[in-house]
């Protein structure tokens, strides 16, 4: 397990500073001032200016122009938004929970509803509802997520009435902001209309994170049938099938368990394209997240917004991603072996 764990380490090092060079390279290639690109100051004065060339080495060499911005990263100094004038590290911090919240709620929709349906069509493997489920798994893939999510308000929400069509809560209840995350706020409040809040804030995140899932979704009812059919292929199922096991009780004790962990292995790659698609939909449903403040920062030609919002995002995906690994490893110990740990 150490071994393993210093890989993971080792990797997550390496890729960091992939990260940082693409988004230092990123204030070369946008156009302008690559200084002002960085520090996001446009309307610095001359002096301002010389401060802020001797802060970032802009008169040195390439290397130390990277390592003085290694330096700020290090510092939390991400510079200053060229839209709102305001710190790039506040704003990440106070979007990115919104941010987190959905794609939380996503994947959990998309484990809760394709692991299980993905199970069912292995087990009725080439019959008629292994078909149809990989129809509609398919369909479900192939339908523009924007397209999805305007569809959703028009029918929930115009005509229906049943589910809000933008935000995270009602105006009407105020939450003070501790964590971020708008559920866990809302039970840590005093507030006596917390429940109400509480069912508020269901209401909104129903819609936009069920449009986020449902790619992730078929993606997990395909890898759940491929895990679930390999897994009755397995010598010990067919042991199971010798001693008298029935059939279902081959699929509970023994099939289920085994064939979710090669499931999990996939979630974090998964978990990349769910944050994707949620960045899309947070314009759509104007959910105060950060893919919404990072698309509207390129509209915007904010370049210090999106490299901060490039780190933000691509260091909270790996993060995910090297946590579902040790889950993995956990679960399984042949991940943990130095041949499969790699």
């Amino acid at each position: 397990m150490l071994i393993f764990t210093l890989r993971r380490i080792n990797l997550f090092i390496f890729t960091m500073l992939l990260l940082t060079l693409l988004s230092f390279s990123l204030s070369k290639l946008f156009p302008g001032d690559s200084l002002i690109n960085l520090s996001g100051q446009i309307n610095a004065t001359a002096e301002q200016r010389d401060v802020l060339a001797e802060a970032y080495s802009h008169n040195d060499s390439i290397i130390h122009q990277y390592w003085a911005y290694l330096t700020h990263l290090f510092d939390g100094d991400l510079g200053l938004s060229m839209a709102s004038h305001l710190p790039v590290s506040s704003e990440i911090m106070n979007l990115l929970p919104a941010t987190v919240e959905l794609s939380m709620v996503s994947l959990l929709i998309a484990m809760a509803i394709g692991i299980p349906v993905g199970f069912i069509a292995a087990v009725n493997h080439k019959k008629f509802t292994d078909n149809a489920i990989l129809s509609i798994a398919m369909i479900g893939y192939s339908v523009p997520v924007f397209w999805l999510g305007l569809l959703a308000i028009l029918v929930f929400s115009i005509q229906l009435g049943w589910l809000p069509s933008a935000g995270r809560i009602s105006l009407v209840y105020e939450i003070k902001a501790v964590t971020g995350i708008q559920f866990i706020d809302i039970l840590m409040s005093d507030n006596e209309y917390k429940w109400q809040a509480f069912q508020d804030a269901t209401a909104h995140i129903i819609m936009p994170a069920c449009v986020v899932a449902i790619a992730p979704m078929t993606i997990f009812i395909r890898l759940a049938r491929t895990s679930m059919m390999e897994v009755l292929d397995t010598s010990y199922i067919t042991a199971a099938k010798a001693k008298g096991l029935t059939f279902w009780q081959i699929i509970y004790r023994h099939a289920v368990r085994n064939a979710l962990i090669n499931v999990i292995r996939h979630v974090g790659l998964q978990f990349a394209n769910l944050v994707t698609l949620a960045m899309v939909t947070e314009v759509i449903f104007s959910w105060p997240g950060i893919g919404r403040w990072l698309i509207e920062s390129i509209f915007q030609r904010d370049y210090t917004a999106i490299q901060g919002g490039l780190i933000a995002l691509s260091s909270f995906i790996f993060i995910v991603h090297i946590v579902t690994d040790f889950i993995y490893a956990g679960l399984n110990p042949l991940a943990r072996d130095r041949k499969h740990g790699a």
